[in-house]
């Protein structure tokens, strides 16, 4: 239906414009705020960078859980650091779809009636310290195989965001692997949730690059626009081809029986994610999202005073300059 959608606002632009449109997509050309696009390329860019923006702000929250938890004070400094990182990138994805014509009280307000989605993996509760290292590891490194292809993306202000997201996002692997490092090489008990995070975060980061090719409803036309410069499935399988030889040389079980290198295509053989669970979460019935928006809506009500200060001033200020001139 949305496909449906995009072709019907593409088809009602003007002919001419939309050739020359594509024409500089298919030249590598940057396209800018004040340049013409198609109706159907800045909603396509205003759901994704939506959607990506409000992921970087609620995946805050599973991290925030267990600042005051960090085992040592070294380690907490480390993930108040990554979680501030998180605060910005969030920041710098508004600012981006902003220039699209979109304010983020709007974006905010659409992620809270259910209109915009955050990834999936944040519906998944962190119940261990070893989670932390799972989720450095595994979904930002998911993330950064999503992200790194987006600096070439064909809308500038979003490229040119994904340049400091993805560096700081390789720390946050980084980190998140060293925590995993940490716990495999540790006692019986933290090799073992070490292990038990890895099972429980496996395939819901197989999940982070959305579902299989052939189900996928933007990919097509995001392609063609270059929004996506990679399908799902090519990400989903190079995150694998990189990921399993990480957790052998951790000394721990990928939880896939199925699991084989394929000498042929040389790549993994991997099972899929239960895309039924996939789905059930993206309609709001994962372990967190009640708790997630809950928390989302509780920081937007509380926020409520500084937001009406914020434009009273600048309101004020607005009025002083016109009677000004």
């Amino acid at each position: 239906m949305y496909a449906q959608m995009i072709k019907s606002e593409a088809t009602a632009d003007d002919p001419d414009k939309l050739k020359a449109f594509q024409a500089r997509i298919d030249a590598g050309e940057k396209i800018e705020p004040k340049d013409w696009m198609p109706e159907g390329y800045r909603k396509t860019l205003i759901r994704q960078i939506g959607q990506h923006a409000h992921s970087e702000i609620v995946g805050q929250l599973p991290e925030g859980n267990w600042i005051t938890r960090a085992p040592t004070l070294e380690r907490k400094a480390i993930l108040l650091a990554k979680v501030q990182d998180e605060a910005g990138h969030g920041l710098y994805l508004y600012c981006a779809a902003e220039t699209l014509g979109v304010s983020r009280d709007e974006m905010t307000r659409m992620l809270l009636d259910g209109r915009m989605k955050y990834s999936s993996i944040f519906n998944y509760p962190t119940l261990t310290w070893a989670d932390m290292g799972a989720v450095g590891w595994l979904v930002d490194g998911a993330a950064i195989m999503n992200q790194v292809p987006l600096q070439r993306t064909s809308y500038g202000p979003y490229a040119r965001a994904m340049i400091r997201i993805c560096k700081e996002e390789s720390f946050h692997q980084r980190q998140g692997f060293d925590i995993m490092m940490k716990m495999a090489n540790g006692t019986p008990a933290q090799r073992r949730m070490a292990q038990d995070a890895l099972n429980r975060f496996w395939y819901p980061s197989l999940m982070m690059f959305g579902p299989s090719d052939k189900d996928s409803v933007h990919s097509a036309q995001s392609m063609r626009w270059r929004i996506k410069i990679n399908t799902n499935d090519e990400l989903r399988q190079k995150f694998v081809d990189q990921t399993v030889p990480q957790a052998e040389y951790l000394g721990l079980t990928v939880p896939d029986e199925t699991l084989s290198w394929n000498e042929e295509r040389g790549g993994y053989d991997f099972a899929e994610p239960d895309w039924t669970e996939f789905y059930d979460v993206l309609k709001g019935n994962g372990p967190c999202n009640t708790d997630r928006i809950a928390a989302r809506q509780k920081a937007w009500d509380d926020g409520a005073w500084v937001r009406d200060g914020l434009m009273a001033h600048a309101a004020k200020r607005k009025a002083a300059k016109a009677a000004a001139q």
